[in-house]
């Protein structure tokens, strides 16, 4: 039997190549001389791996002694040599033993070379080892497989999505706009877009930085930046240049090889006064502003008429999605007629209608009329809130709004969109100043009766409500309404014709007195139980809400209560931590400072970068430590407090003084807080004890914070209660006076 070591053999002054020892094992061992082999030859079984399936044989030389230690320098090759056998390219695997193999197929034509390599004259042949090989490895296929070894394989080619040509690309040629990129690429001065869009002053600054140069860097800022496709699109469509370089959230445009200098404005927005009519120009980057004396009808009937007017770039641009997908078409046939649309919409396509161009007021404007159909509530459950706010995500915007009030006509055109849709999506513009959303849906909420399914910043949606009626079902409706209201008053003139004529015209009527009658009594008695009824209803609702207030102002007093015991449970702990802290006396005989070196010393604190920072703990013994630790190395030190009242600074200023022995220089007011400035004084000397014994620790500290702003907030609760209390109080003795006034009404 043949067994084949495969193994690299490396050395620092030659290159690496492979030597293959082949040896033969027969398994009966033989008496014979030529076929004993030595035992150093016979290969040993080597302990293996859990997850190799067949023993390893390997030749006695080849086994590492264990016994042995190991040198750094073995240590370090063999780290490189298994570093190499991951990471380069002699990598173990398929292709590295394909390599080897082919290697040895290439000894095979010199029979001197495998003969030196096998040693042994009356071996087998190359050939036969290498089938043996393969014989190996079948049969170990048949047995197991390692777990990188499956027949299916499965290759996931990743489609490459393919770029749409540019403007830029398809008109110039490709010589000048390689040339155009190249200038772009070094470029470093650039037009800030800011949140309100591709405005009139930034094309004029774009236009500007064409009188100078061929190209003009813009960068955009939220929320056109999030869109550079659309941003793109604006740009082009406002300035008549072309984008020749975009990356990131930069776009350089090129002013054109037609570009006149002395236009000013949009060169494609450009009309006349004339033939604006009832429109004006703007500059936030619309079509046109609605003048606000035209009527819903002229202004929600936006025609072929009014189309004309604009230029044909902008329709070019409104009426581009004609031939866009599905949805782009279907949103448009569903924003047709609602007015003019939002050129600088920072989303994909389709546009939005302007809101800010709808008229402030409508002449004739009402409210819907509502009726709930029969089984149903106008009012929406909570699963019902949750599925429309579901259903209105997917759904295209259907109006962008900036202002906060005159939005009656923006309400028309809430109210035409639902006849079509049950659901309207505002959103709210970017970079207007002093925008309101909450104002903003209250308005609309009041102008449309509709039901406000969400509002944020971003977004206001709202919902036609279950008693919705469209305009037609309502004029049909009003209409029954009023045919029914005239039946019955013919019903009632048919029915006075008839008594006239069957009453006797010769017949006298006399006035009878009712005096005493039964019918005196029941008008006495049914008058009299309304009058018991109604003070019966009004009693139950004064006993209801005497009940309420009686039961709120039993949870409050207990509340109240559970906060005077906390209080008193704090303040005894409070008054413990004051009691550890026995604050020192002040000397009598202190230094005497001049105002001459009392400036000196206040300008040396203040030019101080080292400062001693006083936090909520307070004063402890940490501070002093600081402070002579300070006065070691310097003569002042600058302390710095966050307190915001004055006469607090002031009594830590003095207690400082007080128990460092130092003397007060100034106390200013910094943009960290108020800088309290200490001298150590002439005569100073380090203090032989470091810890200051009559001062709070710094745990201790720590606690009587904590305790007095837990005192405080007992305080301002307690006094909150105490005074809601009062009110119930006062609440309860005016609705018992009214009770007894009812009662004794009742009575009499």
């Amino acid at each position: 039997m043949l067994f084949l070591s495969l193994r690299p053999r490396f050395s620092p002054n030659s290159d690496s190549y492979f030597q293959i020892h082949i040896s033969s094992s027969l398994l009966p061992p033989s008496n014979n001389s030529h076929n004993h082999q030595p035992p150093s030859q016979v290969p040993i079984k080597a302990p293996t791996p859990p997850w190799m399936k067949g023993p390893l044989l390997l030749q006695p030389n080849e086994l590492v002694d264990m016994s042995k230690p190991k040198s750094k320098k073995f240590k370090w090759e063999r780290q490189e040599l298994s570093d190499k056998d991951l990471m380069g390219k002699e990598a173990r695997g398929k292709r590295a033993m394909k390599k080897i193999v082919k290697k040895v197929e290439k000894l095979r034509s010199s029979h001197n070379s495998a003969e030196a390599l096998i040693g042994s004259p009356n071996a087998e042949s190359l050939g036969g080892v290498l089938g043996s090989l393969k014989e190996n490895e079948e049969v170990r296929r048949t047995k197991g497989r390692m777990p990188w070894e499956n027949d299916a394989k499965f290759v996931y080619e990743k489609i490459k999505r393919k770029k749409a040509a540019t403007s830029a690309e398809l008109t110039l040629d490709k010589v000048l706009l390689q040339r155009l990129r190249n200038e772009a690429a070094s470029m470093r001065t650039w037009v800030k877009v800011k949140k309100a869009g591709v405005t009139q002053d930034v094309v004029d600054q774009i236009k500007s930085t064409w009188r100078r140069r061929e190209l003009a860097m813009v960068k955009f800022d939220i929320p056109l930046c999030k869109n550079m496709s659309r941003a793109r699109e604006i740009v082009e469509t406002k300035t008549g240049g072309l984008v020749v370089l975009s990356k990131k959230d930069f776009v350089v445009v090129y002013r054109g090889c037609n570009h006149q200098l002395t236009t000013k404005g949009y060169p494609n927005l450009r009309k006349n006064h004339s033939e604006m009519s009832g429109a004006e120009s703007v500059t936030n980057g619309d079509i046109c502003s609605v003048d606000s004396n035209r009527s819903l009808s002229e202004m929600l009937n936006f025609n072929a008429e009014d189309k004309d007017s604009v230029s044909t770039s902008v329709q070019k641009m409104n009426f581009e999605a004609a031939n866009g997908s599905l949805y782009e078409r279907e949103t448009d046939r569903l924003l047709d007629d609602l007015g003019p649309r939002f050129i600088d919409w920072w989303r994909p396509k389709p546009f939005p209608v302007d809101a800010d161009l709808l008229p402030e007021d409508v002449p004739g404007f009402q409210t819907p009329l509502r009726l709930c159909p029969p089984h149903s509530g106008a009012k929406l459950s909570d699963y019902e809130l949750t599925y429309f706010r579901k259903l209105a995500h997917p759904l295209p915007t259907h109006f962008v709004l900036g202002r906060n009030k005159g939005l009656k006509g923006l309400a028309a055109a809430i109210l035409k969109l639902w006849e079509k849709s049950l659901i309207a999506k505002i959103a709210i513009k970017y970079g207007i100043p002093n925008t309101d959303n909450e104002m903003m849906a209250n308005e609309l909420k009041r102008l449309t009766e509709g039901v406000l399914l969400l509002r944020n910043k971003f977004y206001i949606i709202l919902y036609r409500g279950n008693d919705f009626l469209p305009k037609r079902v309502a004029a049909l409706v009003e209409n029954r309404e009023l045919e029914l209201n005239s039946y019955q008053f013919h019903e009632e003139v048919a029915r006075m014709k008839a008594l006239e004529a069957f009453s006797p015209i010769d017949e006298v009527q006399q006035d009878t007195s009712t005096s005493g009658t039964l019918t005196e009594f029941k008008k006495i008695q049914t008058k009299f139980e309304d009058t018991k009824n109604r003070n019966k209803e009004l009693n139950i609702q004064l006993e209801a809400e005497i009940c309420r207030l009686e039961k709120e102002l039993k949870e409050k007093q207990y509340k109240s209560l559970v906060l005077n015991k906390k209080i008193a449970k704090s303040g005894k702990e409070l008054s413990k931590l004051n009691a550890a802290w026995t604050p020192s006396e002040q000397d009598n005989d202190l230094e005497i400072m001049t105002d001459e070196e009392r400036e000196c010393f206040r300008k040396i604190g203040l030019k101080m970068q080292s400062c001693l920072l006083l936090g909520r703990r307070g004063i402890f013994d940490g501070v002093l430590e600081g402070l002579h630790q300070h006065w070691k190395h310097r003569e002042v030190v600058k302390v710095i407090t966050m307190q915001k009242l004055f006469s607090q600074v002031i009594n830590t200023a003095k207690l400082l003084e007080t128990e460092s022995g130092g003397i007060l220089v100034s106390i200013d007011k910094l943009k960290q807080g108020h800088a309290i400035i200490i001298y150590r004084g002439k005569n100073y000397s380090r203090p032989s004890v470091k810890l200051a014994k009559n001062l709070l620790t710094k745990r201790e500290a720590l606690r009587r914070s904590l305790e007095m702003q837990r005192n405080g907030s007992f305080k301002f609760f307690a006094r909150q209660k105490e005074q809601t209390i009062s009110e119930l109080e006062m609440k309860l003795a005016d609705l018992h006076q009214r009770k007894e006034i009812v009662m004794r009404e009742s009575e009499n």
